[in-house]
């Protein structure tokens, strides 16, 4: 397995897209109204590669609220 494409870190913010390793880079912020209040939000991360698919299956459900990039772990 290559280091260039290999897991992120221990400490990285990893893809919630299934299988992927990859860093993220953004936060899909979601709510689901018929399941949880309507201030309880959930979130997913995304890299470049599936912020598109992601964010579009929580879009056509209207479950998205916003995308915000991540945020520095320390």
């Amino acid at each position: 397995m290559s280091e260039d494409a290999g897991p992120a870190g221990d400490d990285a913010v990893i893809c919630s897209a299934k299988g992927c390793r990859a860093p993220a880079t953004v936060v899909l912020v979601w709510n689901n109204p018929k399941v949880h209040t309507p201030d309880r939000e959930k979130t997913w991360t995304a890299c470049e590669a599936h912020r598109e698919q992601l964010a579009h299956h929580l879009a056509i459900r209207s479950f998205l609220r916003r995308v915000e990039p991540v945020s520095p772990l320390r």
